[in-house]
């Protein structure tokens, strides 16, 4: 395979998938930050009965093979799970094979990272700033917004950026339940996958350095912003 080959086939390739991944990254990104950030919080801040087995569960997904949640993930939503039916009540329309099934996937498997990483960050907060605000009369949602979040800015930005690049990258979850439909749940990954198959290794190729390029540079910023703020 020849460099002159690899450019001609640029001008081929379906970018559509890269879009796709994009799209699915930022959305799963969004929703992992929020979820995963409340998740950490409670997990590095609060003691209730079966925190432990709760603290499992969150963190199961990053141990479980994406088969595995792919299937756990098609019961729930699928057209006779329990989320399934009550999303096809309320929209009028299944949610397997669709976008939103592919942000869910990913969201799966980026919640955990994030919480994780934040529960680490919230434990670290300055405990003396927490006890002074609770003197002077803070309430919880007080502190978590004007307190905690603001000590853990940089832990935040690490988390979404790994986020992101976890989940332009998601594939088997994301199969299971979104499908390999091009034009709407064909992601980057599974387009690989379906050009190695039908032979085109070239574009393969391609589409695999564009998704190495990205998580490299997402990790660069990563690292670069960690360092800063130690």
């Amino acid at each position: 395979m020849s460099v002159s080959e690899i450019i001609a086939s640029v001008g081929e390739i379906d970018w559509g998938p890269v879009w796709i991944s994009l799209r699915v990254g930022f959305s799963a990104t969004a929703i992992s930050l929020v979820v995963g950030t409340i998740a950490g919080w409670l997990m590095a801040s609060r003691e209730f009965p079966g925190r432990r087995w709760a603290m499992a569960l969150v963190m199961l997904p990053l141990v479980l093979p994406p088969t595995v949640l792919g299937y756990y993930l098609l019961v729930l939503i699928g057209s006779d799970g329990v989320l399934g039916e009550i999303w096809q009540a309320v929209f009028g329309a299944p949610l397997v094979f669709t976008i939103k099934a592919a942000i869910l996937a990913a969201c799966v498997s980026t919640i955990p990272i994030v919480a994780r990483q934040l529960a680490a960050a919230f434990a670290e907060t300055d405990q003396e700033v927490t006890e002074a605000a609770l003197i002077d009369g803070a309430g919880t949602p007080a502190l978590f917004l004007h307190i905690h979040l603001p000590q853990i800015r940089q832990p935040l930005i690490a988390a979404g950026t790994i986020a992101f690049a976890r989940a332009i990258g998601d594939f088997g979850a994301t199969l299971m339940v979104a499908g390999n439909i091009p034009g709407r749940t064909q992601t980057a990954s599974i387009a690989i996958w379906d050009l190695m198959n039908s032979g085109n290794e070239t574009q393969a190729l391609i589409l695999v350095i564009l998704i190495s390029l990205v998580s490299l540079l997402v990790l660069v910023l990563t690292t670069g912003k960690t360092m800063r703020s130690m």
